[in-house]
């Protein structure tokens, strides 16, 4: 039942697909706000980013909303990205359950590059001026199990991108839904995030021969459909190998699909585990094989959660991360 199960996801997927036109490249460059698109967690750039339906710590403040009560324990976590081309990529997030049916959480992201010279036509090596490029998001999200199997969130963001003397904001919406389908462990899960009016950036430049510009032209936020589905094939008293299926259809480029392993072995004596993961994205450019690790160890009254995950992205290099969990 499992294998037929997944056979029709994947059928289901390619179909889906087929109803928007793949043209990659040509949809490129249509939208703002780009850092969003940037996955959160070790756990989950280690899984190839398939992840909406695997979603059980405080990372689905960023996947998917409706996962918030997939899981028991209050979290804080903590994640650090090496990005591209020397970028920081920083997020903060907590999880706190009103009750056991209902979760709200906070999030914030950062991004920043490093200062850069100010090039004219005139002086394209620089004037002896620097400017600077950052991101900045602050998210609250709501979570409730409306059954036992099905469950529902929403998030609101904030954002604000900062091009030197350039300013632009907007508030973005997420929606997601997680089901358990009774079949063993499967599970079904959507998510629509980063869904928000046109962005256009505010503020005034001095161009050449002492011309200012200061009317810019809109875009679309980068709006992003996942539609995930996760299952353990294996599992005993102390190992369990959970895997997941992921299509991911943005705003901006093709669809592309994600898998994902996690293989997780339990210390009972220690009340510790230990867990190795991989992943692989399909008709991504660049990016494609990932590799990660992690450990969750009990400390004092808590829980603590160390995530290290590896990332190719061909030419441009790789990617590493960290990724740290409270649990408390």
């Amino acid at each position: 039942m499992l294998k037929k199960l997944l056979i029709l996801l994947i059928f289901s997927s390619v179909s889906y697909a087929q109803l928007f036109p793949v043209l990659g490249e040509q949809r490129a460059g249509i939208s703002a706000a780009q850092f969003l698109k940037i996955g959160v967690g070790s756990r989950a750039a280690a899984l190839g980013e398939s992840f909406v339906a695997m979603s059980d710590d405080a990372s689905a403040l960023y996947w998917n909303p409706a996962a918030l009560v997939q899981f028991d324990k209050n979290q804080l976590m903590f994640s650090h990205n090496e990005w591209l081309v020397d970028i920081k990529h920083q997020f903060v997030g907590g999880v706190y359950h009103l009750t056991d049916v209902d979760a709200v959480g906070i999030a914030v992201t950062m991004l920043r590059v490093g200062d850069m010279k100010v090039t004219t036509e005139f002086a394209p090596f620089g004037t002896g001026e620097y400017f600077t490029f950052s991101d900045f998001a602050i998210a609250v999200t709501y979570s409730r199990k409306m059954t036992d199997k099905f469950s529902f969130g929403g998030t609101v963001r904030y954002i604000e991108e900062t091009l030197d003397k350039l300013k632009m904001r907007g508030i973005l919406l997420d929606i997601g839904t997680y089901y358990w389908t009774g079949l063993g462990s499967t599970r079904f899960a959507v998510a629509f995030t980063n869904f928000g009016n046109q962005l256009s950036p505010e503020g005034e430049v001095m161009l050449a021969g002492n011309r200012k510009k200061s009317d810019w032209q809109e875009f679309s936020p980068p709006t992003m459909f996942r539609l995930g589905f996760a299952f353990e094939p294996f599992e005993s008293e102390n190992q369990k190998l959970t895997t997941s299926i992921q299509l991911n259809h943005p705003n901006d480029n093709s669809e592309n699909l994600g898998l994902g392993a996690e293989y997780t072995y339990k210390f009972p004596e220690l009340g510790a585990s230990f867990m190795l993961r991989g992943g692989y994205k399909f008709n991504v450019d660049e990016q494609d094989v990932s590799l990660g690790a992690g450990v969750k160890v009990p400390i004092s009254i808590s829980e603590f959660t160390f995530d290290y995950a590896f990332v190719n992205f061909g030419r441009l290099g790789s990617v590493h991360r960290i990724s740290l969990i409270l649990g408390l």
